[in-house]
């Protein structure tokens, strides 16, 4: 009865959603059209409704979010399906656009780290493990079970590496350096361009003498980093999973350190570096933007999937063509889409300069993701952390637990598994249950479980695709070594679903099924995001911008990219 109750409440709010999406009829006239339902497109239609332009936003999907998204995969059990934590999401947009009065409600998570040793117990004792959270002196008694130094030394890296993130922040809320407005044209126009200059003057000035610090965190392997700082394996390892996570690289990698910059900048309900979860899934922070957007009288569809940007005689975006072979006019059109996705399938061949076309193919999607939602009738019983008699949660349950990562081997180990085309053999596992604090995503005694898994390459050895066996065998491989830490996870898991990065890609437009809709690599990122000479939003297309991740600032449910090409679409309209 608990199951089919959970379920109604679902359905319910399925038809609540889907009766909110098709309030109005489409209109063949609008003056702006947004690709895609995702985030990102449904902040920058709330912002350009703001601002008075006459917004559709149009997914093709029966839901929307994109990868922040729930959906009930298992019947009784609702998933944030693709991404599934909050952090990131940048705290105007959260005040603008009025997310808690709009339905974003978000559980907290403290402590918010659980790495589980895999080890012999000693003197009766359970195997050890590290938990870190909010209380400091608490994260110094942890530490200081493996390494007295390293509890000392840990505050001060947190600062250390707090003052670096924020520095960035500047950066986050604009477009990247406008450099053919600053070296060319007249002096006038160049003056004038000069402005865009201002987050970064804004960066360096937080940055201050840590400038030399921030350039080798960005540039350097995050292991020579933490090696400078820290001796004990465990805290080395859980670190460096921050400055992996979503990548196909590893610790001993050029530029992993800006991965980790990238995971701990965020802030949630004024907590620096929080994290946490979205109640019902993360489909309700892109139900709040959607409710938002609407409240100021944007039009969003789903199922509405377009074909083809509509060009016009003069070569700009006149908007779009639907599958269904009806025509959508806009004066401008927002993608949500990857790069590759807008500008390789969506757009008319012949319409874009051959360079450039090139260029997108070439541009770097490359994942290691494979992501497993499971639904089970019980709490995992980790042998580090056993559970009370009560089977009630304990703190650890409510963290991201990293499985695998006692030491930076091991993930080290797991990347080059997957350099070797196949998935690692002992994966690197971020294992997460929001139904620990959130009770609206299972039945009473049972929970959902994320399993963020990695390393895992698009095609399986000799470059043939994944099949059901394929990730049948890999999901056996990470249960089986769930199970080592937590004896009888196996038996309590009720469902589950498998995603690769070829169905990332499918399911979620992700294009090799990367979470970032692009590496976050150091060759991609600022003025290179998606490609040198065009990270201002705009494309080769007059009239047709980028709205998504493949935009400056980059991946995770931030919004920047959104807003970021909103405010520059508005200034492109006001100059028409």
């Amino acid at each position: 009865m608990a199951t089919a109750a959970c379920k109604g409440r679902v359905l319910q709010a399925a038809v609540t959603v889907a009766r909110a999406c098709h309030t109005a009829a489409l209109k063949t006239q609008y003056d702006a059209v947004v690709i895609g339902g995702g985030h990102n497109g449904l902040v920058a239609a709330a912002y350009l409704q703001k601002g008075g332009v006459n917004t559709a936003v149009l997914e093709r999907r029966h839901v929307l979010g994109g990868a922040a998204v729930s959906e009930e995969i298992i019947p009784g059990f609702r998933f944030s399906r693709a991404s599934y934590l909050l952090s990131l999401l940048r705290p105007h947009i959260y005040r603008d656009l009025e997310l808690k009065k709009h339905g974003l409600k978000v559980y907290m998570r403290n402590p918010y780290s659980f790495t589980p040793m895999l080890e012999e117990g000693v003197g009766g004792h359970p195997p050890r493990s590290l938990l870190l959270g909010s209380d400091l002196e608490k994260n110094m008694q942890e530490i200081g079970k493996f390494s007295k130094n390293d509890a000392k030394a840990y505050p001060a890296f947190q600062i250390h590496l707090e003052k670096l993130a924020s520095a960035i922040h500047p950066l986050l809320d604009a477009p990247p350096v406008d450099i053919p407005g600053v070296t060319q044209g007249p002096l006038r126009s160049r003056m004038a361009a000069l402005k865009s200059l201002r987050p970064l003057i804004k960066c360096g000035l937080k940055l201050g003498k840590n400038i030399p610090d921030f350039y080798e965190l960005i540039t350097a392997p995050i292991l020579k980093i933490l090696n400078r700082w820290f001796e004990s394996e465990p805290l080395r390892a859980t670190l460096a999973t921050d400055a992996v996570i979503g990548a196909m690289t590893s610790p001993s990698n050029p530029g992993s350190g800006y991965v980790l910059l990238h995971h701990v900048m965020g802030e949630l309900e004024k907590e620096k570096g929080a994290w946490g979860y979205v109640e019902g899934g993360m489909g309700g922070v892109s139900q709040s933007i959607a409710n938002s957007a609407r409240a100021h009288g944007a039009a969003i569809f789903t199922e509405h999937e377009v074909e083809q940007v509509l060009i016009g005689p003069d070569g700009s975006a006149k908007g779009v063509v639907l599958k269904d072979g009806s025509e959508v006019h806009s004066k401008v059109v927002l993608s949500n889409a990857t790069a590759y996705i807008t500008f390789r399938r969506l757009t008319p061949e012949g319409s874009l300069p051959p360079e450039f076309a090139k260029a997108v193919s070439q541009i770097d999607y490359t994942s290691p993701v494979t992501k497993i939602n499971v639904a089970v009738n019980r709490l995992p019983n980790f042998l580090a952390a056993p559970n009370t008699a009560d089977g009630k949660p304990g703190p650890h349950h409510q963290c991201s637990i990293h499985l695998n990562c006692e030491s930076v081997e091991v993930l080290e180990t797991a990347y080059r598994d997957a350099t070797l085309g196949h998935p690692s053999t002992r994966p690197m596992l971020e294992m997460c249950i929001p139904s620990v604090l959130d009770p609206t995503l299972a039945p009473p005694g049972c929970h959902v479980i994320s399993v963020f898994t990695q390393f895992t390459p698009y095609w399986q050895e000799g470059g043939r695709p994944w099949t059901e066996e394929d990730r049948e065998k890999f999901a056996n491989s990470v249960f089986d070594w769930i199970e080592s830490y937590a004896p009888g996870f196996k038996s309590s898991i009720v469902g589950k679903e498998v995603l690769a990065p070829p169905d990332l890609e499918r399911i979620f437009g992700l294009t090799g099924g990367n979470i970032f809709h692009g590496a976050m690599s150091l060759d991609q990122l600022y003025l290179a995001r998606p490609l040198p000479a065009f990270s201002d939003y705009r494309s080769p297309i007059k009239g047709l911008y980028l709205c998504g991740s493949g935009c400056h600032p980059g991946g995770g449910v931030m919004g920047s990219s959104g807003w970021n090409a909103a405010m520059t679409v508005l200034a492109d309209l006001r100059r028409r």
